[in-house]
């Protein structure tokens, strides 16, 4: 028998895995991943987090936290949002893609990260939390931290992108470390336990 409550993280994303295993590290959880691998077919962030969530705590009998995040770009009416995952098949291409779509449109890029968390308990309704950093879009790829469009994407108050910042600075800000932080405060994983 653990000694806490394991809660499955659904994501396949190892750098995603990473971020929640530290975000969580003092929640008096055990991470456990574990790849669901589910087709995001939901029209918002609360959507696809719910089918993860669900899809895994169905599969595994575990709780389960799913997330879905995105980047919204003013200046392209919040493109591409939901989509964002999905814009090429690796982080380079779908950095390239998103800066060739902002090519001639006036700087700044004003944006924001977007982030649902979904947590799927047994016998209980699914919980949902939500975080956003809001800054901006920069054309050149800026350190090699994060996931992502975290290397093209400025945090003003730093003048870093999330790239060039330490897992414990990126904590500060990110749009995922919001609504973790608003997960713990709710107190859902203590009941986790019980």
């Amino acid at each position: 028998m653990p000694d806490h409550p394991r809660l499955v993280i659904a994501s396949g994303n190892a750098g995603k895995l990473r971020e929640y295993r530290d975000l969580l590290s003092d929640a008096g959880v055990d991470i456990v991943a574990f790849d669901s691998e589910v087709d995001e077919v939901g029209d918002t962030y609360a959507e696809n987090a719910r089918l993860k969530a669900e899809t895994a705590l169905a599969k595994s009998g575990l709780p389960a936290l799913g997330d879905d995040s995105g980047i919204e770009l003013d200046a392209l009416d919040g493109f591409p949002g939901i989509g964002s995952a999905r814009l090429g098949a690796t982080q380079r291409d779908r950095t390239a893609e998103l800066l060739s779509r902002l090519n001639g449109v006036p700087r700044p890029w004003l944006a924001r990260f977007v982030c649902v968390i979904a947590l799927a308990a047994a016998n209980r309704e699914t919980q949902f939390f939500e975080g956003e950093c809001r800054g901006e879009v920069v054309p050149e790829w800026r350190g090699e931290a994060g996931f992502g469009y975290d290397p093209i994407f400025l945090v003003p108050r730093t003048w870093k992108t999330f790239g060039e910042m330490a897992p414990e600075e990126k904590r500060k800000y990110s749009h995922r470390a919001a609504a973790a932080r608003a997960l713990l405060e709710s107190g859902a994983l203590r009941q986790l336990g019980r």
